[in-house]
């Protein structure tokens, strides 16, 4: 068979316009597993845009990978002191959800999709990240966020303690000698500016990693620690930490969802919610309380006209709570009222900025995770492009040569792409292929979730709904999380480190090595 490398342009339109045809027409090719024998399944499919002809000719590959080489080679490993440290936590962005999400962000541009790459994918240095925790084989949030952010492995539920500390402990998370500082502490320790941005509530379990110490995730107010039958007199929640203790009350920027968690069940906030708390504090005025008796500058946001508003020349410390719980999905909101990631990023950077010590700010696009426990696939992908947003925002306005800027995310997911869809397949639809029962099936699936049902004809399923659940195998309450490895991108000084498969944990010490904060190993003993 004559190769099509070796076709003129000609010939290369004609196949493509044959191929066209038959995708219209809905002949796509699968793969028989017990035979190995391809054939044809026909199903109706709708137009999909056609991928670059040059992809038919061997040189087009040949140039893209030395293109690439070349780039390489010549890149030039960065091992100065890192002033400034930004790390990006996409919750639960397992790494088929990056596949499938480029796809999506790709196809929304019109163009076939797999060949996008996400901003952070474009960092020059990737690992691999091992994500298990003491007690568990599959992480959560929780534990995770004690790895990547105070570099220690912890059981499941518990926040900034060690694996000494059980779940519910309320007496070993007092002990100081069991507690796990954060980087966030070291930064401040070295008079570094800090900060803190999320899409949840700044009370959610990987926000809370850098500054909490907790034997129970859920103990966000006083409410929930008394729910668990402890005294929360004794146990502190993790918004009165957040307010009261250090290093929560001297974070310069925090931005993200919760009003209700600082607030009073018997007081409402400012769009007409109820609080959360039975102790009859309010933390947002205590938090006010503390930087007027400070003398410090400061200000309040509950909405995203406020934060663009806000002087941040003249601001050292913002407390943005722009929702009464998690922020809503960015494709979902209709008020008017949120900012999104990407802005509150810009925001937090601007006004850490100023700090000629530099920076530590930890930014998470948390509401990844929500989606994929509700099998909400189409959700989970649109966060994850708005969070390549924000991260593409920090590159932007920082200097690689001065600012690590890291990506990874806490645990993986059981979302996975499967079948053979053809090049271009609308990624939130339809595999192009049936089973052996003859019914089509869905390019994105969940080993378990809430959206479980027996098979059946998904070809009459609103799939372009962004709330459509997608369909999953076992049924259960909520899809859990995976155990998967995640990904690790990074550029900037000594980003080249995260290299290879490596224990979650190691993530912060890298970023403490870089910037020289920490009892540890840093850059600067050899100067």
């Amino acid at each position: 068979m004559v190769s099509p490398a070796t076709w003129s342009p000609w010939g290369v339109a004609i196949f493509l316009l044959v191929t066209s045809n038959w995708v219209r027409s809905g002949k796509l090719a699968s793969r028989n597993q017990d035979t190995d024998h391809w054939t044809l399944a026909t199903h109706t499919q709708t137009v999909r845009p056609l991928h670059d002809v040059r992809e038919m000719d061997a040189e087009y590959w040949n140039t893209g990978a030395q293109s690439t080489l070349h780039q390489k080679l010549a890149r030039r490993l960065l091992t100065g002191r890192a002033k400034n440290v930004i790390l990006f936590l996409g919750d639960g962005l397992s790494i088929p959800t990056l596949a499938a999400s480029r796809a999506y962000l790709g196809q929304s541009q019109g163009h076939t999709g797999e060949e996008t790459v996400l901003s952070f994918e474009a960092f020059p240095h990737t690992g691999l990240s091992k994500t298990y925790c003491v007690d568990s084989q599959v992480a959560d949030s929780a534990c995770s966020a004690t790895a990547y952010l105070g570099g220690v492995k912890a059981n499941i539920g518990t926040i900034g303690v060690m694996a000494k500390v059980k779940l519910n402990d309320c007496k070993g998370m007092r002990n100081a000698s069991n507690q796990v500082t954060s980087i966030l502490k070291w930064s401040q320790d070295a008079g570094k500016s800090t900060g803190v941005v999320t899409t949840t509530r700044v009370t959610h379990a990987s926000p809370a990693g850098a500054y909490s110490y907790v034997a129970n995730r859920n103990w966000e107010t006083d409410a929930e620690v008394r729910n668990s039958k402890q005294d929360p007199e004794v146990c502190d929640d993790i918004a009165e930490q957040l307010v009261n203790n250090s290093p929560g009350k001297n974070i310069k920027v925090i931005l993200g969802g919760g009003r209700k968690q600082f607030r009073s069940k018997n007081a409402v906030d400012e769009e007409g919610g109820p609080g959360r708390r039975t102790d009859n504090v309010d933390l947002i005025a205590s938090w006010e309380t503390d930087k007027k008796k400070r003398g410090v500058s400061y200000k309040y946001l509950w909405n995203k006209g406020q934060l663009a508003r806000v002087d941040m020349n003249k601001t050292e410390f913002i407390l943005g709570l722009f929702s009464r719980d998690h922020l809503p999905y960015k494709i979902l909101d209709t008020s008017g009222t949120i900012p999104t990631l990407e802005e509150m990023t810009r925001v937090a950077i601007r006004v850490m900025n100023k700090n000629p010590n530099g920076y530590f700010l930890f930014v998470e696009g948390g509401r990844i995770d929500h989606a994929h426990h509700d099998t909400k696939a189409h959700l989970a992908l649109d966060e994850t492009v708005e969070f390549a947003k924000a991260v593409q925002a920090a590159a932007d306005l920082t200097d690689e040569e001065d600012t690590l800027i890291v990506v990874t995310a806490d645990h993986a997911h059981t979302m996975s792409i499967s079948g053979y869809p053809s090049r271009g397949n609308d990624i939130l639809h339809l595999a192009g292929t049936s089973g052996v029962d003859r019914l089509p099936y869905a390019t994105l699936s969940y080993a378990n979730g809430k959206s479980y049902k027996p098979r059946y004809d998904l070809s009459k399923e609103n799939m372009n709904d962004p709330n459509y659940r997608y369909p999953a195998a076992v049924p259960l309450s909520s899809e859990t999380h995976g155990g998967d490895d995640v990904a690790v991108f990074a550029r900037g000084p000594w980003s080249h480190l995260y290299a290879g498969t490596f224990e979650q944990n190691f993530i912060p010490h890298v970023m403490a090595y870089a910037s020289c904060v920490g009892k540890g190993r840093t850059v600067c003993d050899k100067k």
